[in-house]
Parts: structure tokens; C-alpha cells; sequence
């Protein structure tokens, strides 16, 4: 076995003859595969010792710059420490001067994540306790004046939860009219967003005896409905798949421009040249791509709440099924393919495979964040384009 990998390295390394010519003299050269492979091995020994220098080195400096975070890390907790227990030492003046500081940065912080908070939010949604905080501020000056800083913190705080509560509660009403305008229930949203959730129970606490405070845990219940009503606003279509200004066949019954009688139209039509691009009117899943008769070549986008997008006629489909797309991005181009009269988008909008208008899902300022889009879009150039219709 070793002489034959023996054999088989000597013939890496065969032995060499080299002539030279000096002076008039020819000399000869020999190397033998023995001096060859010497000398090999003692170049891949220096390349080996190098790296392992060099390796050395950049994992000695990884664990150094480790370590000094680490020290860094240890220094600033106790001097956080330190100074907080010197603070307290110091007084409750200090301490509640300190806090002070902090919830002003905590509402400056909300307000300018937001915008300042409407003086017009409804007042019944929650309690408003700046009278009684005002009177236990008094009381607690008169009995316990050192206390006094930290009570009228206690009442700010409390004041701003409560308006933080009144501002979700706000938004969550607007949201809410906004689905109804277009014939969905928000009941249903706020279930269908409680469907899929689970974890380890974690209690939050805030004093003694498994409480805390009502006002904290209505705002927590308030913002999780405002954020279930966003989630589902985020799935209504509410972007223009097309130009508003271009839409050649409404809603409803209308005649047949193929055969000349009543018939019903399940969407809208949108006329424009053949490659124009079109739009998701929502965020979702792409569920179909392919052709549908009388459709042509389509797409469908599944999105929340059991709304469905369907963009017909395509010249061009852009996306893959199982594909999730944004409310905006190019899908496709507008076509002439199936049962048509000339280049446009046939688009609707189904709930629970019923079609409904999507007028008043286009034209609904749903949410403000996205009504920006919605202008944007409504506002694309004059383009020229075929009239077209479809089934």
C-alpha cells in the first residue's frame, strides 16, 4: 500500500534533465524526484505555517474586540446603575425630574411618528381621569410633599395613555366605516385576525396581586384592533389597476357588444394600447394564471377577507402563481385576447366568488397612507387607446 502511493507521488514529481551551455562547455543537470518532492513539501509546510499565522492573528483580534465589548458592555451597566442609585440617594426631586425627561421624549416620539394628537377625539371611548389625577396630586403633595414630582408624572402619564387610547380608537372607527362603505365587516376582520395566534402566557404586570392598570390594558386592546383593522384594509383593493379616466364599460347590466342584448358585466373596463402596464389593486397572493373563457389570458390575487381580484384580457401576465405581490406593482399589460371588442383590462373584484362593484373600492379613500398611491395612479398621462368591451 505505501509503496504504491510511493509510486504514485514519484510519478507527480518525475525526474528531470536540463542541459546548459556556458562558455563554450555543455553542462548536465539532474533532479531527482526525491529533491523535487523535498522541496515541495517544505513549500506546502511554509504556505501552511503562514495561514495558520494568519489565522491565528484574525481570530486573537475577533476574541480581543470581543472581550472589549464585552468590558465596555459591563462598565456602562454599572455605571448606569451606579448613577441611578445615586439619583434616588440624591432625592425624589431628581428621580422624577429625570423621568420627566423621558416622557417628554416618549410623547414627542408618538407625536412625531403621528403627528400631534387631534383635540377633537371622541371622549366616550375612554375614562378621562385628568380630574381625579389632579386631585390625588394635591392630596399626595399635602401628605407626602417629597412625592409630589412623581405623582404629577404619574398623572401626565396617565393622561397620555388615555389619548393614545381615544387616537386608536379613532383610527379604528374611520377604518371600520371605510369597510363597511364597501361591504365588508370588521367584525369578521377582528376574528379572522385572532384565528392564528398562540405562545406562552405571560402575565403583564404592574403591581401586586396579578393587576394592571385598566387604562394600560384598554389602550393594549385598542391598538390591537386598530392593528387588526389595518391589516385588513391593507387587502382591499383600493389602487387603480388602470387609468380611472379610461374606463370604457361599467358595472351591471348593459347591452352585449357582441350579440346586442341585456347582459350583466361583472367588472369594469379599462381601454388602453396593448402592452400598457396594469396594477395589483391590493396586497395578496397570486392564486391563477392562464386562460378563462371569454377571460383570455388572466390572473387572479387572493387577498384577505375572502376578496378575490381577477385581471382579464392580458397581453402579457408578469407574476407566478403562489407569488405575493404589493398594492401597485406591475402584474401584466393590457391585451385584446379572448371574448373582446379591442385592447383593454376587464377587472373585478369578488367576495366569496361574488362579484360586487369595484367602483367603491377604488374610489374609497380607505386609508390615508394610501390615498397618495391612489392620486398618483388616477393621475397617469392621457394615453391615447382603443376602445374595448368584453362579455
Amino acid at each position: 500500500m505505501r509503496q504504491g502511493l510511493w509510486t504514485r507521488v514519484q510519478s507527480w514529481f518525475p525526474e528531470r534533465e536540463f542541459f546548459m551551455r556556458a562558455s563554450g562547455q555543455m553542462r548536465f543537470i539532474r533532479i531527482s524526484s526525491t529533491f523535487q518532492i523535498r522541496a515541495a513539501g517544505a513549500i506546502a509546510t511554509a504556505c501552511a505555517i503562514w495561514l495558520a499565522m494568519v489565522l491565528w492573528m484574525l481570530i486573537s483580534g475577533l476574541i480581543g474586540a470581543h472581550d472589549r465589548t464585552a468590558l465596555l458592555e459591563r462598565e456602562a451597566a454599572v455605571a448606569s446603575a451606579e448613577s441611578r442609585v445615586a439619583k434616588y440617594r440624591g432625592g425624589l426631586g431628581a428621580v422624577a425630574a429625570d423621568l420627566a425627561k423621558r416622557q417628554d421624549f416618549i410623547e414627542k416620539s408618538v407625536q412625531g411618528a403621528i403627528g400631534p394628537l387631534p383635540r377633537d377625539l371622541p371622549r366616550g371611548t375612554v375614562s378621562d381621569s385628568r380630574e381625579e389625577a389632579g386631585k390625588t396630586v394635591r392630596k399626595i403633595s399635602l401628605v407626602l410633599p417629597e412625592a409630589a414630582g412623581l405623582a404629577r408624572l404619574e398623572a401626565r402619564q396617565l393622561v397620555f395613555v388615555e389619548q393614545l387610547t381615544r387616537y386608536a380608537d379613532a383610527r379604528a372607527l374611520r377604518a371600520e366605516a371605510a369597510m363597511r362603505r364597501v361591504g365588508l365587516n370588521p367584525a369578521l376582520i377582528v376574528a379572522q385576525d385572532r384565528r392564528a395566534m398562540g405562545g406562552p402566557l405571560v402575565r403583564l404586570l404592574t403591581g401586586p396581586g396579578d393587576t394592571i392598570d385598566p387604562r394600560f390594558a384598554r389602550l393594549g386592546a385598542s391598538l390591537a384592533r386598530l392593528n387588526a383593522m389595518m391589516q385588513g384594509l391593507a387587502s382591499i383593493p383600493n389602487t387603480l389597476p388602470a387609468g380611472l379616466q379610461f374606463i370604457s364599460s361599467g358595472f351591471g347590466f348593459r347591452t352585449d357588444p357582441f350579440t346586442g342584448g341585456s347582459a350583466f358585466h361583472a367588472g369594469l373596463d379599462f381601454r388602453g394600447p396593448i402592452g400598457t402596464p396594469i396594477y395589483a389593486a391590493a396586497a395578496g397572493t397570486v392564486s391563477f394564471t392562464g386562460v378563462k373563457q371569454g377571460y383570455g389570458s388572466c390572473l387572479e390575487i387572493s387577498h384577505a377577507n375572502g376578496l378575490l381580484t381577477r385581471y382579464a384580457h392580458l397581453s402579457r401576465i408578469g407574476v407566478g402563481v403562489g407569488q405575493r405581490v404589493i398594492a401597485g406593482s406591475a402584474i401584466g399589460a393590457i391585451g385584446n385576447t379572448g371574448r373582446s371588442t379591442g385592447p383593454h383590462l376587464h377587472f373585478e373584484v369578488r367576495i366569496g366568488d361574488r362579484a360586487v362593484d369595484p367602483r367603491p373600492f377604488l374610489e374609497a379613500p380607505v386609508l390615508e397612507s394610501k390615498s397618495h398611491v391612489f392620486q398618483e395612479t388616477r393621475a397617469m398621462g392621457t394615453r391615447p387607446g382603443a376602445s374595448g368591451s368584453d362579455e
